[in-house]
């Protein structure tokens, strides 16, 4: 059985019975991220989730926003130690906790879900999810790595200027348990980790990149330069966004360097 085949196996295994993560729940706070990066754990403690009904001051990339209407959504933080992961090699956490998401979301929506680079979650040309990664190096290692993630469960009005949220119920027609998705969303992030564990990064590269939105054909994009047309090469290691234009030249980006035209 080849690399990809059994990468694909292991994903598509038997969830864990009980997650061993501790889970924190909290009523609001002014952000998850920013709550774990204060958060003193005991000592052994593995996996640590704290989830909130609402946030204050939720954070997407950069400067960004992330609207959630309360009690209708999954806000959450992950922090895990993950010191086996070279510094250089750190794009590996957020295509693994990508999968992690995507493997979850798979019990509800079994069709049309991408990872759009770098960890986004789309439905079909809307955005379902994102993911802000934070991480602290202590000793030239990665001491702490915090996933903040916004999904969007329940809310059906957006009313912000987003331009294509959506949300779980909208997609399949009715409301969601958010704690039964929460609950395989930390069993995924905990199975998978042993491919982390095992350094088995080429598996984990490999479903990433069959896994991302646009992958496959040639579409719009604007970069500092203006619009053109161009398709996915790669994903590098670092995270930079590797494309090859009509006229057959590469570009490279780091992320906010590059924006997706509209089809």
């Amino acid at each position: 059985m080849g690399l990809y085949k059994k990468f694909i196996n292991f994903f598509a295994g038997p969830k864990l019975e009980k997650s061993s993560a501790k889970i924190i729940y909290l009523d609001a706070t002014e952000s998850t991220n920013s709550y774990l990066t204060s958060y003193s754990p005991d000592e052994g403690e593995g996996m640590t989730v704290v989830v909130a009904d609402y946030q204050t001051a939720g954070r997407g990339q950069g400067t960004n926003s992330w609207e959630s209407e309360q009690g209708k959504n999954l806000l959450f933080s992950i922090l895990m130690h993950p010191v086996e992961v070279p510094v250089a090699k750190q794009f590996l956490l957020s295509e693994y906790g990508a999968l992690s998401l995507k493997e979850a979301l798979a019990d509800y929506v079994s069709e049309d879900i991408t990872l759009k680079w770098p960890n986004d979650i789309y439905w079909k040309d809307k955005k379902l999810s994102g993911t802000l990664i934070e991480t602290k190096l202590g000793a030239g290692r990665i001491k702490d790595c915090i996933f903040g993630v916004g999904l969007n469960v329940n809310q059906v009005e957006f009313r912000s200027d987003a331009p294509n949220p959506v949300s779980l119920a909208q997609i399949v027609g009715h409301e969601v348990n958010r704690d039964e998705l929460l609950q395989k969303i930390v069993q995924a992030f905990e199975k998978n980790y042993e491919w982390i564990k095992s350094g088995n990064y080429i598996g984990l590269t490999t479903m990433y990149h069959e896994a991302l939105y646009r992958s496959k054909g040639f579409y719009p994009y604007e970069d500092a330069d203006g619009a053109f047309e161009g398709s996915i090469v790669e994903v590098e290691d670092d995270g930079h966004l590797i494309l090859r234009d009509t006229s057959g030249m590469i570009r490279s980006y780091e992320f906010k360097e590059i924006k997706y035209g509209k089809i």
